[in-house]
Protein backbone atom coordinates (compact mmCIF):
# COMPACT_ATOMS: atom_id res chain seq x y z
CA UNK A 1 0.00 0.00 0.00
CA UNK A 2 1.41 3.77 -0.73
CA UNK A 3 1.08 6.46 1.53
CA UNK A 4 0.76 10.26 0.75
CA UNK A 5 3.46 12.77 2.26
CA UNK A 6 0.82 13.75 4.53
CA UNK A 7 0.02 9.80 5.95
CA UNK A 8 1.48 10.50 8.99
CA UNK A 9 -0.20 14.17 9.81
CA UNK A 10 -3.87 12.09 9.30
CA UNK A 11 -2.40 9.22 11.54
CA UNK A 12 -1.47 11.41 14.46
CA UNK A 13 -4.87 13.08 14.21
CA UNK A 14 -7.14 10.22 14.56
CA UNK A 15 -8.28 9.84 11.16
CA UNK A 16 -9.46 6.44 10.18
CA UNK A 17 -7.82 5.37 7.07
CA UNK A 18 -8.86 2.98 4.43
CA UNK A 19 -7.75 1.30 1.35
CA UNK A 20 -8.46 4.04 -2.14
CA UNK A 21 -6.74 3.40 -5.33
CA UNK A 22 -3.99 1.62 -3.98
CA UNK A 23 -2.92 4.62 -0.98
CA UNK A 24 -3.92 4.21 2.92
CA UNK A 25 -6.04 7.51 2.58
CA UNK A 26 -8.32 9.15 5.53
CA UNK A 27 -11.92 8.71 5.02
CA UNK A 28 -12.93 10.85 7.91
CA UNK A 29 -11.32 12.87 11.24
CA UNK A 30 -14.22 14.53 13.50
CA UNK A 31 -16.86 12.51 10.99
CA UNK A 32 -18.30 12.86 7.37
CA UNK A 33 -21.25 15.14 8.37
CA UNK A 34 -19.26 17.57 10.31
CA UNK A 35 -16.23 18.44 7.66
CA UNK A 36 -18.87 18.52 5.03
CA UNK A 37 -20.65 21.36 6.65
CA UNK A 38 -17.16 22.59 7.72
CA UNK A 39 -16.84 22.76 3.67
CA UNK A 40 -20.32 24.60 3.21
CA UNK A 41 -20.25 26.76 5.76
CA UNK A 42 -16.18 27.68 6.02
CA UNK A 43 -13.31 25.51 4.88
CA UNK A 44 -11.87 21.99 4.89
CA UNK A 45 -8.24 21.29 3.55
CA UNK A 46 -8.60 17.60 1.36
CA UNK A 47 -4.67 15.34 0.97
CA UNK A 48 -5.73 14.08 -3.01
CA UNK A 49 -2.43 13.37 -3.02
CA UNK A 50 -3.25 9.95 -4.72
CA UNK A 51 -4.29 11.26 -7.60
CA UNK A 52 -2.11 10.53 -10.57
CA UNK A 53 0.26 13.33 -12.95
CA UNK A 54 1.42 13.50 -16.24
CA UNK A 55 3.01 15.77 -18.08
CA UNK A 56 2.92 15.36 -21.48
CA UNK A 57 6.36 17.70 -23.87
CA UNK A 58 6.93 18.36 -27.38
CA UNK A 59 6.30 20.29 -30.07
CA UNK A 60 3.13 17.94 -31.18
CA UNK A 61 2.07 17.97 -27.49
CA UNK A 62 -1.65 19.44 -28.26
CA UNK A 63 -1.80 17.60 -31.50
CA UNK A 64 -1.68 14.12 -29.44
CA UNK A 65 -3.68 15.61 -26.52
CA UNK A 66 -6.32 16.83 -29.39
CA UNK A 67 -6.68 13.13 -30.52
CA UNK A 68 -7.30 11.18 -27.14
CA UNK A 69 -9.39 13.50 -25.58
CA UNK A 70 -13.16 14.88 -26.12
CA UNK A 71 -12.51 18.60 -25.63
CA UNK A 72 -11.28 21.29 -27.38
CA UNK A 73 -7.35 22.06 -26.26
CA UNK A 74 -7.52 25.19 -29.29
CA UNK A 75 -9.31 26.81 -26.96
CA UNK A 76 -7.37 26.52 -23.99
CA UNK A 77 -4.62 29.34 -23.24
CA UNK A 78 -1.67 29.05 -21.01
CA UNK A 79 -2.32 29.43 -17.55
CA UNK A 80 -5.99 27.69 -17.70
CA UNK A 81 -6.76 24.17 -17.27
CA UNK A 82 -10.21 22.22 -18.83
CA UNK A 83 -11.97 19.52 -17.45
CA UNK A 84 -11.86 16.39 -20.28
CA UNK A 85 -11.90 12.74 -21.43
CA UNK A 86 -10.39 10.18 -22.60
CA UNK A 87 -12.34 7.82 -24.84
CA UNK A 88 -12.21 4.20 -25.79
CA UNK A 89 -13.21 3.52 -29.55
CA UNK A 90 -16.88 2.25 -28.77
CA UNK A 91 -17.11 5.49 -26.84
CA UNK A 92 -17.21 4.25 -23.36
CA UNK A 93 -15.32 6.41 -20.54
CA UNK A 94 -11.31 5.45 -19.83
CA UNK A 95 -11.16 8.42 -17.27
CA UNK A 96 -12.00 11.43 -16.77
CA UNK A 97 -9.19 14.74 -15.96
CA UNK A 98 -7.85 18.12 -15.80
CA UNK A 99 -5.62 19.36 -18.40
CA UNK A 100 -3.38 22.28 -17.73
CA UNK A 101 -1.71 23.93 -20.20
CA UNK A 102 1.61 25.13 -19.04
CA UNK A 103 2.60 26.70 -22.16
CA UNK A 104 2.93 25.66 -26.11
CA UNK A 105 5.13 22.73 -25.67
CA UNK A 106 4.01 21.45 -22.09
CA UNK A 107 0.76 19.91 -20.47
CA UNK A 108 -0.33 18.62 -17.09
CA UNK A 109 -2.75 15.91 -16.41
CA UNK A 110 -4.41 14.82 -13.41
CA UNK A 111 -5.79 11.94 -13.40
CA UNK A 112 -7.99 9.84 -11.17
CA UNK A 113 -5.95 7.60 -8.59
CA UNK A 114 -7.27 4.26 -9.45
CA UNK A 115 -7.23 4.84 -13.06
CA UNK A 116 -3.24 6.00 -13.26
CA UNK A 117 -1.87 3.14 -14.54
CA UNK A 118 -4.30 2.25 -16.67
CA UNK A 119 -4.63 5.87 -18.36
CA UNK A 120 -0.92 5.99 -18.48
CA UNK A 121 -0.79 2.55 -20.87
CA UNK A 122 -3.45 4.27 -22.97
CA UNK A 123 -1.69 7.44 -23.53
CA UNK A 124 1.97 5.69 -23.80
CA UNK A 125 0.06 3.32 -26.29
CA UNK A 126 -0.97 5.97 -28.34
CA UNK A 127 1.72 8.89 -28.15
CA UNK A 128 4.17 6.62 -30.79
CA UNK A 129 1.92 8.12 -33.68
CA UNK A 130 3.29 11.81 -32.66
CA UNK A 131 6.88 12.04 -32.99
CA UNK A 132 8.81 13.93 -30.23
CA UNK A 133 6.25 13.78 -27.92
CA UNK A 134 7.26 12.33 -24.29
CA UNK A 135 4.91 11.33 -21.20
CA UNK A 136 5.64 11.21 -17.97
CA UNK A 137 4.42 9.88 -14.20
CA UNK A 138 5.04 12.43 -11.64
CA UNK A 139 2.56 10.96 -9.34
CA UNK A 140 5.24 9.27 -6.56
CA UNK A 141 7.03 12.56 -6.37
CA UNK A 142 4.14 15.32 -6.35
CA UNK A 143 1.22 15.98 -3.73
CA UNK A 144 -2.11 17.70 -4.28
CA UNK A 145 -3.59 19.61 -1.61
CA UNK A 146 -7.43 21.10 -1.77
CA UNK A 147 -8.67 23.92 0.24
CA UNK A 148 -11.98 24.37 -0.36
CA UNK A 149 -14.94 26.54 1.08
CA UNK A 150 -16.68 29.92 1.40
CA UNK A 151 -13.33 31.37 3.27
CA UNK A 152 -11.22 29.68 1.54
CA UNK A 153 -9.60 32.06 -0.66
CA UNK A 154 -8.92 34.37 3.31
CA UNK A 155 -6.44 31.36 4.19
CA UNK A 156 -5.04 30.89 1.52
CA UNK A 157 -3.66 34.85 1.18
CA UNK A 158 -2.61 34.30 5.07
CA UNK A 159 -0.43 31.65 3.84
CA UNK A 160 0.82 33.50 0.25
CA UNK A 161 -0.16 37.48 1.39
CA UNK A 162 1.91 38.45 -1.85
CA UNK A 163 -0.27 36.20 -4.05
CA UNK A 164 -3.24 37.77 -6.09
CA UNK A 165 -5.58 34.68 -5.65
CA UNK A 166 -8.57 37.15 -6.36
CA UNK A 167 -7.49 37.50 -9.36
CA UNK A 168 -7.39 33.94 -10.74
CA UNK A 169 -10.78 32.57 -12.62
CA UNK A 170 -12.53 29.50 -12.00
CA UNK A 171 -9.84 26.98 -14.38
CA UNK A 172 -7.06 29.23 -14.10
CA UNK A 173 -4.00 28.18 -12.50
CA UNK A 174 -0.49 30.11 -10.83
CA UNK A 175 3.10 29.57 -10.58
CA UNK A 176 4.46 31.20 -6.73
CA UNK A 177 6.82 29.33 -4.48
CA UNK A 178 6.96 28.42 -0.38
CA UNK A 179 9.75 27.51 1.75
CA UNK A 180 11.90 28.03 -1.90
CA UNK A 181 10.08 25.31 -3.20
CA UNK A 182 7.66 26.14 -6.69
CA UNK A 183 4.39 24.74 -6.50
CA UNK A 184 1.30 25.68 -8.69
CA UNK A 185 -2.16 26.89 -7.07
CA UNK A 186 -5.63 26.01 -9.44
CA UNK A 187 -8.59 27.83 -9.04
CA UNK A 188 -10.46 24.10 -9.43
CA UNK A 189 -12.16 21.72 -6.76
CA UNK A 190 -14.54 19.02 -6.40
CA UNK A 191 -17.21 20.31 -3.75
CA UNK A 192 -18.90 23.03 -5.44
CA UNK A 193 -16.93 25.96 -3.27
CA UNK A 194 -14.75 28.72 -4.03
CA UNK A 195 -11.36 27.61 -3.15
CA UNK A 196 -8.01 25.86 -4.73
CA UNK A 197 -6.07 23.24 -5.50
CA UNK A 198 -2.45 22.90 -4.95
CA UNK A 199 0.17 20.86 -6.89
CA UNK A 200 3.56 20.78 -5.22
CA UNK A 201 6.54 18.70 -4.31
CA UNK A 202 6.76 15.76 -1.68
CA UNK A 203 8.67 17.44 0.65
CA UNK A 204 7.02 20.07 1.16
CA UNK A 205 3.28 19.11 1.44
CA UNK A 206 3.54 18.56 5.24
CA UNK A 207 5.05 22.53 6.26
CA UNK A 208 1.98 23.97 4.02
CA UNK A 209 -0.58 21.60 5.12
CA UNK A 210 0.21 22.60 8.76
CA UNK A 211 0.74 26.29 7.36
CA UNK A 212 -2.82 25.99 6.20
CA UNK A 213 -4.27 24.67 9.04
CA UNK A 214 -2.84 27.23 11.46
CA UNK A 215 -3.68 29.73 8.87
CA UNK A 216 -7.57 28.48 8.93
CA UNK A 217 -7.99 27.62 12.79
CA UNK A 218 -9.71 30.95 13.01
CA UNK A 219 -12.20 30.60 10.34
CA UNK A 220 -12.90 27.42 11.43
CA UNK A 221 -11.18 24.92 8.89
CA UNK A 222 -11.10 21.11 9.33
CA UNK A 223 -9.32 18.21 8.00
CA UNK A 224 -11.38 16.56 5.55
CA UNK A 225 -11.48 13.09 4.59
CA UNK A 226 -12.61 11.28 1.16
CA UNK A 227 -16.08 10.40 2.95
CA UNK A 228 -17.25 14.05 2.90
CA UNK A 229 -15.73 14.58 -0.58
CA UNK A 230 -18.16 12.26 -1.89
CA UNK A 231 -20.96 13.78 -0.03
CA UNK A 232 -19.93 17.34 -1.04
CA UNK A 233 -19.35 16.20 -5.01
CA UNK A 234 -22.69 14.49 -4.99
CA UNK A 235 -24.70 17.47 -3.80
CA UNK A 236 -23.30 19.09 -6.80
CA UNK A 237 -24.16 16.32 -9.39
CA UNK A 238 -20.29 16.11 -10.43
CA UNK A 239 -19.33 12.20 -11.77
CA UNK A 240 -17.22 10.27 -9.98
CA UNK A 241 -15.54 7.23 -12.30
CA UNK A 242 -17.15 3.99 -11.06
CA UNK A 243 -20.16 5.54 -10.47
CA UNK A 244 -21.86 7.97 -12.96
CA UNK A 245 -19.16 7.48 -15.78
CA UNK A 246 -17.26 4.40 -16.83
CA UNK A 247 -15.82 1.90 -19.53
CA UNK A 248 -19.88 1.23 -20.36
CA UNK A 249 -20.80 4.35 -20.62
CA UNK A 250 -21.03 7.24 -23.60
CA UNK A 251 -20.40 10.83 -22.24
CA UNK A 252 -23.46 11.65 -23.52
CA UNK A 253 -25.45 10.04 -21.72
CA UNK A 254 -23.80 10.94 -18.62
CA UNK A 255 -24.52 14.42 -18.94
CA UNK A 256 -21.00 15.02 -20.13
CA UNK A 257 -21.95 16.60 -23.98
CA UNK A 258 -20.89 19.58 -23.22
CA UNK A 259 -16.96 18.30 -22.70
CA UNK A 260 -17.63 16.02 -26.09
CA UNK A 261 -16.91 18.77 -29.11
CA UNK A 262 -17.96 17.28 -32.40
CA UNK A 263 -16.81 19.86 -34.79
CA UNK A 264 -13.26 19.53 -33.39
CA UNK A 265 -10.88 17.28 -35.29
CA UNK A 266 -10.95 13.30 -34.73
CA UNK A 267 -10.37 12.07 -31.20
CA UNK A 268 -10.77 8.03 -30.06
CA UNK A 269 -14.69 7.53 -30.07
CA UNK A 270 -16.00 10.35 -31.65
CA UNK A 271 -17.68 8.02 -34.13
CA UNK A 272 -19.47 6.50 -31.28
CA UNK A 273 -19.91 9.75 -29.42
CA UNK A 274 -21.74 10.61 -33.25
CA UNK A 275 -23.89 7.59 -33.19
CA UNK A 276 -25.19 7.68 -29.68
CA UNK A 277 -26.44 11.29 -30.48
CA UNK A 278 -28.37 10.47 -33.40
CA UNK A 279 -30.29 8.04 -30.69
CA UNK A 280 -29.50 9.51 -27.17
CA UNK A 281 -31.53 7.21 -25.30
CA UNK A 282 -30.40 7.66 -21.80
CA UNK A 283 -29.47 10.03 -19.24
CA UNK A 284 -27.99 10.40 -15.79
CA UNK A 285 -30.49 12.70 -13.33
CA UNK A 286 -30.45 13.56 -9.40
CA UNK A 287 -33.01 11.99 -7.77
CA UNK A 288 -34.52 11.77 -4.14
CA UNK A 289 -36.18 9.76 -2.00
CA UNK A 290 -39.21 10.14 0.41
CA UNK A 291 -38.29 8.38 4.09
CA UNK A 292 -35.10 8.40 5.27
CA UNK A 293 -33.68 4.93 3.50
CA UNK A 294 -30.76 5.57 1.31
CA UNK A 295 -30.59 4.76 -1.94
CA UNK A 296 -26.93 2.82 -2.87
CA UNK A 297 -24.92 2.39 -6.55
CA UNK A 298 -26.92 -0.05 -8.64
CA UNK A 299 -29.93 -0.40 -6.77
CA UNK A 300 -32.62 -0.65 -9.83
CA UNK A 301 -34.79 2.24 -10.50
CA UNK A 302 -38.45 2.32 -11.62
CA UNK A 303 -41.76 4.15 -13.55
CA UNK A 304 -44.46 4.32 -11.29
CA UNK A 305 -46.26 1.31 -13.12
CA UNK A 306 -43.21 -0.24 -11.82
CA UNK A 307 -41.47 -1.07 -15.13
CA UNK A 308 -37.45 -1.23 -14.54
CA UNK A 309 -36.20 2.17 -16.52
CA UNK A 310 -32.62 2.36 -14.89
CA UNK A 311 -30.35 2.50 -11.92
CA UNK A 312 -28.61 4.32 -9.15
CA UNK A 313 -25.57 5.34 -9.97
CA UNK A 314 -24.63 7.45 -6.58
CA UNK A 315 -26.44 7.79 -3.45
CA UNK A 316 -26.55 9.30 0.18
CA UNK A 317 -28.05 11.48 2.90
CA UNK A 318 -27.30 14.95 1.57
CA UNK A 319 -25.78 16.59 5.17
CA UNK A 320 -27.38 20.16 3.70
CA UNK A 321 -30.50 18.91 2.97
CA UNK A 322 -31.39 16.13 5.39
CA UNK A 323 -32.87 13.73 3.14
CA UNK A 324 -31.61 10.55 0.67
CA UNK A 325 -29.98 11.58 -2.38
CA UNK A 326 -28.89 10.11 -5.63
CA UNK A 327 -27.77 10.16 -9.27
CA UNK A 328 -29.38 7.57 -11.50
CA UNK A 329 -28.95 6.72 -15.25
CA UNK A 330 -32.53 6.22 -16.86
CA UNK A 331 -34.39 6.21 -19.89
CA UNK A 332 -34.54 10.00 -21.17
CA UNK A 333 -38.31 9.68 -21.05
CA UNK A 334 -38.31 10.03 -17.31
CA UNK A 335 -35.22 12.24 -16.94
CA UNK A 336 -37.50 15.62 -16.58
CA UNK A 337 -37.06 17.29 -12.97
CA UNK A 338 -40.53 16.70 -11.20
CA UNK A 339 -41.11 12.93 -12.57
CA UNK A 340 -41.88 10.37 -10.17
CA UNK A 341 -39.69 7.20 -9.63
CA UNK A 342 -39.81 3.92 -7.43
CA UNK A 343 -36.04 2.78 -6.50
CA UNK A 344 -35.97 -0.86 -4.96
CA UNK A 345 -34.24 -1.24 -1.63
CA UNK A 346 -33.78 -4.61 -0.34
CA UNK A 347 -37.12 -5.28 -1.87
CA UNK A 348 -39.13 -2.68 -1.14
CA UNK A 349 -40.09 -0.15 -3.49
CA UNK A 350 -39.72 3.38 -2.17
CA UNK A 351 -41.31 6.52 -3.84
CA UNK A 352 -39.38 9.12 -5.30
CA UNK A 353 -38.34 11.96 -7.76
CA UNK A 354 -36.45 13.29 -10.28
CA UNK A 355 -34.30 16.31 -9.32
CA UNK A 356 -32.45 19.17 -10.80
CA UNK A 357 -28.86 19.15 -10.40
CA UNK A 358 -27.34 20.81 -8.48
CA UNK A 359 -28.74 20.05 -5.58
CA UNK A 360 -28.20 22.67 -3.15
CA UNK A 361 -26.61 26.33 -3.75
CA UNK A 362 -22.87 27.22 -2.54
CA UNK A 363 -20.36 29.91 -2.75
CA UNK A 364 -19.79 30.13 -6.41
CA UNK A 365 -23.53 29.88 -7.27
Amino acid sequence: MKKTALYSWHEQAGAKIIDFGGYLMPVQYSGIIAEHKAVRNAAGLFDVSHMGNFYVKGTRAKDFLQSVTTNDLEKLEAGFAQYNLLLYPHGGIVDDLIIYRIDSDTYFLIVNASNAPKDFAWLQQHITAFEGVTLEDHTDTLSLIALQGPVALDILKIVFPSLAIESLGSFQFCNTSFQGSDLMIARTGYTGEKGVEICLPNEIALPLWQALIDAGKEFGIQPIGLGARDTLRLEMGYSLYGHEIDQDTNPLEARLKWVVKMKKGHFIGKEACEQVELNLTRGVAGFSLDGRVLPRQGFKVYNTDRQEIGWVCSGTLSPTLQEPIGTCNIVREYITPGTAILVEVRGTFHTGVIRALPFVTTSLS
